[in-house]
């Protein structure tokens, strides 16, 4: 601990000279002091609404990473601090803050994604991050732990919030991409969007095709958007959103320690011979309403549906089509308390997900035998509100709260002539208080201080309860209590955000896989705790030279545990450090070279017996502008071949047999044009 205090005193010297300089752009860094003319409208006004919050939160525009090949979450949260965002094959990324969903086997856990404020979370909290299209966002809200508190989130790991361009923020009237490159990948992009009247639209499709670094990484993919939206009167808007994705993916799997080492570009043979993959048809449309009601109340309201069919082989195939819908609404207000300024939000969640599911022995890829069916209905409601009360002009106080209420309803149907099947009928209800208290304080330049402490609660999902003939595994909901304490902001030629964690935690839910073809297996740990540095400076040391940083350290680990002792969790590096030097030409040009660091490799297991190995990975990034509206880029990544592994599967306990290893991609180009009118 000791250690990173020091390197947390030493990033926030170097942050603070009060050297005059030319002002920079840091696209994950909020900035609340004097406009920067390089931010477009729209992401400055976002910076500036999530600069009230007093905790760790991001900003990151599409300008940031549209300058290279960024296909999933892993390119658009790259610079985003304390952000651990993997790539594990296609666009399946293990993503995590503060350790959230830490372990967890497939896809999200314990962090809410949403789009256009609405959830792209199932009603039980699954997330799935594959159906977003980094073209088609135009910027993209990290609310990190309890800071997630406006959209009702009380999960260790808070939110992430893509918005979607609309005929007002849309930088261009017609925008045609093109790019591609190793791999056999090749992505096409066509996007309009305009104003007439009263009305704005944007329309927007992708197209993407590839063969994948290893085999068994085939994809075809397709993203589509549209948002239409309507002033009424000079006081409301109405806005309706419906995006969809139709995604196949195969899926090469997890190798053993020896076979990374040996030929990182192979395929798990299991998943090769039983050709595993995961294709996904979803739409999602939403209805938006927002009001100024009066000079300082404004309400905000929606409606959303979700339709999703899954086909995935993986040990059996499982097919599955949810229905997912819900209701929000939020007041918004602004005034005074015994003479004070002051301000608050109020809202109310209400969400519901229907899930029908059989499961089908696999027959190379295809359905077999009928092996289970299962229907699964989730309802979740939170109340939630926060207030600031402005004891001076430069200090608030903080207080929030948010009520949750959680329903799984379980209903499996025996099938006969098969023995494992069952009928069984379960239901489980969870409920919680999770309150907020903190503190903000800002400088007449704009440069924060902030310190809050927060409760957060995560129910298990279906995944975590695995009902079995008897029901639910007895698997409880997992609580943190949170403190945290940072500073963000910009002084002279350095702009920074960095953010002291420190949670304490009570039924941690941890996940292990039970082998390699088979789904995990969820646990309570006892007591946990999870604590670290999230971290960006930025110095624009010139006009044309900017060098950005940001480190992570994630210090996760048992406390006397009975089995595991004050073992380390596995999955996430204790160090994760990222670094561009990017220097732009006067004459339209800009090169990038960046390096990602992991100087010590996460644990793999719980025993703590295996790591993963250590890495760095370079890369380099550039581009012309030749005129406005036109512009070409090339993106090379892995520049010296490096063979390391990028994520890994937690095992209770490793062995040389233990498939537990996603390789990182090896070299490779990628290049791209951007047509705008």
């Amino acid at each position: 601990m000791k250690s990173a205090l020091s390197a947390y005193g030493a990033l926030i010297f170097l942050a603070l000279p009060a050297a005059a300089g030319a002002q920079t752009t840091v696209d994950s860094v909020i900035v609340t002091g004097r406009p920067d003319p390089e931010d477009p409208a729209v992401v400055a006004d976002a910076r500036e609404r999530l600069s009230e919050t007093p905790g760790g939160v991001s900003v990151i525009a599409a300008e940031s990473y549209e300058g290279r090949f960024a296909l999933a979450l892993d390119d658009m949260l790259r610079d985003a601090p304390g952000v651990f965002a993997q790539k594990k094959w296609g666009g399946d990324t293990r993503i995590s803050i503060r350790g959230s969903g830490l372990g967890n086997a497939n896809h999200n856990r314990g962090l809410l994604l949403a789009q256009d404020g609405l959830p792209l979370n199932e009603a039980d909290g699954f997330g799935d991050s594959q159906v977003a299209d980094p073209l088609i966002t135009r910027f993209v809200e990290v609310y990190r732990g309890g800071n997630a508190l406006r959209f009702g989130g009380a999960t260790l790991g808070g939110a992430v919030n893509m918005v979607t361009p609309t005929g007002q923020t849309a930088p261009y009237g017609l925008r045609l991409r093109v790019d591609g490159g190793d791999f056999g990948m090749a992505r096409q992009h066509l996007a309009a969007a305009g104003q007439q009247g009263k009305w704005d639209g944007f329309a927007a499709i992708t197209n993407q095709t590839g063969q994948g670094p290893r085999p068994q990484s085939q994809q075809n993919i397709q993203f589509a958007s549209l948002n239409v939206g309507r002033q009424i009167g000079e006081t409301a808007d109405v806005r309706l959103i419906v995006n969809g994705a139709h995604i196949k993916q195969e899926i090469p799997g997890a190798l053993t320690r020896a076979q990374s080492n040996a030929n990182p570009r192979q395929a798990s043979a299991v998943n090769l011979a039983n050709d595993y993959a995961r294709d996904v048809t979803a739409v999602r449309s939403a209805l938006t309403f927002n009001w100024d009601v009066a000079d300082n109340l404004a309400f905000s309201g929606g409606a959303y549906g979700i339709w999703k069919e899954l086909e995935h082989p993986i040990f059996q195939v499982i097919a599955q089509e949810s229905r997912n819908y819900g209701l929000f609404a939020k007041l918004d207000w602004e005034g005074e308390v015994a003479g004070l300024r002051a301000d608050a939000y109020a809202g109310v969640w209400g969400r519901q997900g229907d899930l029908d599911s059989r499961f089908y022995v696999n027959v190379v890829g295809s359905r077999g035998a009928l092996r289970s069916i299962s229907y699964q209905n989730a309802r979740a409601l939170d109340l939630f509100g926060e207030g600031r009360l402005f004891l001076t002009d430069q200090l608030a106080v903080i207080g929030g709260a948010t009520y949750g209420l959680a329903e799984r309803d379980f209903d499996s149907r025996a099938i006969p002539g098969v023995a494992a099947t069952f009928n069984l009928k379960a239901d489980k209800t969870f409920d919680w208080i999770a309150p907020r208290l903190g503190l903000l304080w800002e400088a007449p330049d704009g440069a924060q201080v902030f310190a809050n402490v927060t409760r957060s609660v995560e129910p298990p999902n279906f995944g975590a309860l695995s009902p079995t003939g008897i029901g639910f595994a007895p698997v409880q909901a997992q609580e943190a209590l949170t403190y945290e304490i940072g500073t963000r902001g910009r002084r002279g030629p350095f702009i920074w955000d960095v953010t002291l964690y420190h949670a304490e935690l009570e039924h941690e839910l941890l996940q292990f896989t039970v082998s390699q073809d088979r789904p995990a297996t969820t646990f309570n740990a006892d007591e946990t705790y999870h604590r670290g540095i999230e971290a960006a400076v930025d110095w624009r040391f010139s006009p044309a030279w900017r060098l950005r940083q940001t480190y992570t350290w994630s210090d996760f680990a048992f406390r006397d545990d009975p089995q595991y002792r004050n073992n380390r969790l596995p999955v996430a590096p204790e160090h994760l450090y990222r670094a561009e030097l990017r220097f732009d030409a006067p004459t339209g040009w800009f090169v990038a070279p960046s390096v990602e660091w992991s100087p010590r490799g996460a644990y793999v297991d719980f025993a703590n017996t295996t790591r993963a190995p250590s890495y760095a990975v370079a890369h380099i990034n550039a581009g012309w502008t030749f005129r406005p509206g036109l512009s070409v880029f090339v993106d090379l990544r892995n520049l010296t071949d490096e063979a390391y592994v990028s994520n890994v599967q937690p095992v209770i306990a490793a062995t040389p047999a233990t498939a537990a290893y996603w390789p990182g991609d090896r070299r490779s180009v990628f290049a791209g044009l951007v047509l705008d009118f």
